[in-house]
């Protein structure tokens, strides 16, 4: 007979909130964590949003891509910059998801604004030909959260900033949540990423962990 291990349920680990909906605020968890089950801490992104643009090494043109400004509003991954029609001192290209979905269309040497993302590729000394392309590696998690790694990278996941209310799934898409952020006594051993760093950050919050 198989035994099977019911999992944590959604605000089973809070003993005591604050009046209200003080303790609690709605969030977004960024996609690719997986299935996250109640009670993970999570911390909040605080990086700024970027774009690193690499040429390829094939090609023929050797323009560079600058003015970059990324929202909130654009999807982290590595997008496709793909120059379709070549001109003299110009030329078109498009830009494609991961996914391999078109976001947009722009000219050579003029701004580029769609799904969040804002950059002019600029022509060089060079011209470009079709096929030339660049990789463009997007984050744009600022603000969004991520399950609580004191060991990870430096953009603020290393800082316990709230605790999962509810399982969700963040493995293909990013999703919304909702976070323990401050004022509240949790239960200890039905937390998920707790250690000694964490607990510090969650007191700093008004968090209290119980035995």
């Amino acid at each position: 007979m198989s035994i099977k291990t019911e999992g944590v349920h959604a605000g089973e680990f809070l003993l005591s909130e604050a009046n209200g909906a003080r303790s609690r605020e709605n969030i977004v968890i960024v996609k690719g964590a997986g299935q996250l089950a109640a009670g993970t801490l999570l911390a909040m992104i605080t990086a700024a949003n970027a774009m690193v643009p690499t040429a390829a090494g094939g090609n023929t043109g050797n323009g560079t891509i600058g003015s970059i400004a990324i929202s909130s509003v654009a999807v982290s991954g590595t997008y496709l910059l793909t120059i379709t029609e070549a001109a003299a001192d110009g030329g078109t290209f498009e830009v494609t998801a991961s996914n391999g979905t078109v976001v947009g269309t722009g000219e050579v040497g003029e701004a580029f604004e769609a799904a969040g993302l804002g950059f002019t590729l600029a022509d060089g000394s060079t011209d470009f030909v079709e096929g030339d392309a660049f990789t463009l590696e997007v984050t744009a998690n600022l603000g969004e959260y991520v399950a609580y790694d004191d060991d990870g990278t430096d953009d603020g996941r290393r800082t316990a900033s709230a605790i999962l209310y509810g399982p969700v799934d963040t493995t293909d898409v990013d999703a919304m949540a909702v976070g323990i952020v401050r004022d509240a006594e949790v239960t200890e051993r039905l937390l998920t990423g707790l250690d000694a760093n964490g607990r510090t950050d969650l007191a700093a919050l008004g968090i209290v962990i119980r035995p």
